[in-house]
């Protein structure tokens, strides 16, 4: 599978490039499989990090190039360390001896073929725990439907109801359109979550929305089309972890972390659709904090 490389067009951007050759496209990514940390993470939703963690993989480089990236320094700025697929299957193999719930794939898209091969060599020496795909949600419905029968929980962003914003924040065309045809073959493949006698996740979808500043109509759109378009037994998470970093902390519009009015109106409105699953993040204060150190060295 990775000889496609050759010719990759593995995201919405179909660079075409061959990786095996070194070339690198829009993500930067050549053939080599990078990764910046694998570590049990307790930041996540409470299905998947209960009590003890879920089983991250922080994949370098990205195909967005989000101005406010709280993970920049591994998706723009490259820093990580080069891995074989043997050796990836091996740290899934120990997150899960470590006690991990699931072994979650942050930021996977350019790397899908080698996490399938690893995913191989994983399950057939016992990988027995839930898959976890976090996305950013630019995805190509052909690649997420390579990933079916692998993957048994779909974490995608749903950042941009606007491609206006999403061009301006994050350099994508078509975001909105190519996201949502996406996170419906995802739920065509797991559909709603199904959970463990514990609460913890083992199959599903749950759709991720990060409020910005100043842009509260933009997740009111978002909200109003989960609504609308998807099941109504639908899970999302509203995420109000906000701050301003990399890039952002020079664009006057998005420079702030939320108000408590911001929060309000779309805690207010969220309640008003009447969307019967999911989470609201709490608005914090320290949410720089919860940024892991990325330097990965097993």
């Amino acid at each position: 599978m990775i000889e496609k490389l050759s010719s990759c067009k593995l995201c919405p951007f179909e660079c075409g490039v061959n990786r095996l050759e070194g070339k690198k496209g829009r993500c930067q990514c050549d053939d080599k499989l990078k990764i910046a940390l694998a570590s049990l993470h307790y930041y996540e939703e409470p299905c998947i990090s209960g009590k003890n963690g879920s089983g991250t993989v922080f994949f370098t480089n990205c195909n967005m190039k989000c101005k406010y990236c709280q993970n920049y320094e591994i998706s723009q700025c490259g820093k990580g360390k080069e891995i074989t697929v043997e050796h990836l299957a091996e740290i899934f193999l120990k997150q899960q001896e470590k006690g991990a719930h699931n072994i979650n794939l942050v930021t996977p898209t350019s790397y899908v073929y080698q996490i399938i091969e690893a995913l191989d060599i994983a399950k057939k020496q016992g990988l027995a725990i839930p898959v976890v795909y976090n996305t950013n949600g630019y995805e190509k419905k052909e690649t997420i439907q390579l990933l079916n029968g692998y993957v048994d929980v779909y974490l995608p962003d749903l950042k941009y109801y606007s491609d206006d914003i999403a061009m301006k924040y994050s350099n994508v065309k078509n975001y909105f359109k190519t996201a949502k045809e996406a996170i419906k073959e995802m739920y065509n493949q797991v559909g709603t979550p199904k959970f463990d006698e514990d609460g913890m996740i083992q199959k599903g979808v749950i759709i991720r929305h990060l409020i910005l500043p100043n842009h509260i109509l933009n997740t009111k759109h978002i909200l109003k089309w989960v609504k609308e378009n998807l099941p109504q037994d639908i899970y999302i998470s509203v995420m109000a972890q906000y701050f301003p970093t990399y890039q952002a902390k020079e664009d006057s519009v998005i420079n702030r972390k939320l108000t408590k009015k911001e929060y309000k109106q779309v805690e207010e409105y969220l309640y008003s659709l009447n969307l019967e699953n999911g989470y609201m993040q709490e608005l914090g204060e320290h949410e720089e904090e919860y940024v892991p150190e990325f330097n990965f060295s097993e």
